[in-house]
């Protein structure tokens, strides 16, 4: 599976390729449902690419729940408080919407 990045998303891919954040997570639309522990992902930014092995994933029903599992500060390290990371999701075009409708997957990467 593949991973992509927005060029201006470069600082958490950094964060991934480098080990300082160890969930990436995607709104579980049918794009990501397919995904398992065991699989390999290829995170890839600006063309550059590399793999990571996912050692987990979970789904939640809302970020709330996300949070209560996962450290926001895990999912993106820096970040802060939740109301934060909230803001982030939100930021994102339709985010909000696909969150709602189908929940967010949580992947554990090794």
């Amino acid at each position: 599976i593949t991973l992509r990045f927005a060029k201006q998303n470069l600082e958490t891919w950094n964060f991934i390729k480098n080990g300082e954040k160890k969930i990436e997570t995607r709104a579980a639309t049918i794009k990501y449902q397919g995904i398992k522990a065991g699989d390999v992902a290829v995170l890839s930014c600006g063309g550059k690419k590399f793999q990571k092995n996912i050692k987990k994933v979970t789904h939640f029903k809302t970020l709330n729940s996300l949070f209560k599992t996962y450290n926001q500060n895990i999912i993106h390290p820096g970040i802060g408080t939740v109301e934060n990371m909230t803001k982030q999701y939100y930021s994102f075009p339709g985010y909000k919407e696909k969150i709602k409708e189908f929940g967010i997957l949580a992947f554990e990467l090794q």
